[in-house]
């Protein structure tokens, strides 16, 4: 029988398949905080421990590796000189790798990029690397000015989940980069959000991401709400992820506390948080803050401190 992931010691995790992760997330009704680390900004926050220790140490129950350069594995300052493998070794928690899914040339690939792009491309060998690697799931979006559709998420959950199945744990979505297309969930997008949640699942997510009300401008409860809830309906088990971004992530701890239960009232199943913050991801007091609203203090109390667990 799979522990929810909110009460799961690190034995627990260490031992779970990509699905039994998220039958873990499923029994934890909708109080699963995830943490955003982005590599190529710096060491990180604190010297001698990465972010993602620090989120973890805070109440995370996840975290999800942003700019993860797949090609050059030494390219990732964040890691601060560990291999992904020694990172979950110290951290033993559900650990994930953001793919992008851009079209070819798009406005980010050339001499002013701030990370190499073509390193966390979604492509197939680089998944293959991922499962390899053994990262605990894979994100599949688009970093903002990638000029990522999605469209381009919907073919590449499809091209994903059809060649590695139930291998790798897959969320996929579009709660970010609202310039050249809304995100999903968005009144004013020029595509159906239920159609494209039907598309998305029917090729194979296991959980799609949607933007957190609150956090990302003109998108309310109810309209998440009634997304989250089709997401459920549409094919039960299948999970909901609300994102707190769009530069919210690091506001003051009321500001959290408010969002949180916003997204609470959604119905998600996993609560993000970005890493638009100092150093690559948000301040360690709003995972904490986060941690709290969803959870109450006891399990982010459990969470902060059974890693040896």
């Amino acid at each position: 029988m799979v522990t929810r992931l909110i009460s799961a010691t690190g034995q627990e995790i260490e031992k779970m398949s990509p699905m039994e992760l998220k039958e873990s997330v499923f029994k934890s009704e909708g109080r699963v905080v995830m943490g955003q680390h982005l590599l190529f900004a710096g060491e990180g926050l604190v010297r001698g421990v990465t972010n993602s220790e620090l989120m973890f140490a805070f109440g995370a129950d996840m975290v999800m590796l942003n700019t993860f350069d797949l090609d050059n594995l030494d390219n990732n300052p964040g890691l601060c000189g560990l291999s992904f493998q020694e990172l979950k070794k110290k951290c033993r928690r559900p650990i994930g790798i953001y793919l992008g899914c851009p079209k070819a040339g798009s406005e980010d690939g050339g001499k002013k990029a701030l990370y190499r792009r073509d390193g966390m491309l979604a492509s197939d060998e680089h998944v293959q690397k991922c499962i390899d690697l053994g990262a605990d799931f894979i994100v599949l979006g688009g970093n903002p000015g990638s000029g990522t559709s999605i469209r381009d998420v919907v073919e590449t959950t499809k091209r994903i989940k059809t060649k590695f199945k139930d291998q790798i744990f897959v969320f996929a979505g579009k709660w970010e980069d609202g310039i050249n297309e809304k995100v999903l969930g968005d009144p004013l997008a020029d595509y159906d959000a239920k159609e494209i949640i039907k598309e998305l699942i029917d090729a194979g997510a296991d959980c799609i991401d949607l933007p957190a009300p609150g956090s990302r401008h003109g998108i309310t409860v109810e309209m998440i709400r009634q997304l989250v809830e089709f997401i459920h309906r549409y094919k039960p088990r299948t999970l909901a992820m609300t994102f707190l971004n769009s530069s919210v992530e690091c506001a003051d701890t009321e500001t959290i506390r408010l969002i949180a239960l916003k997204m609470k009232e959604t119905g998600a199943d996993i609560h993000a948080i970005g890493d638009g913050g100092f150093s690559g991801c948000t301040s360690p007091e709003n995972i904490h803050q986060l941690s709290v609203s969803l959870k109450g203090k006891q399990y982010t109390y459990f969470r902060m401190a059974s890693v040896n667990r």
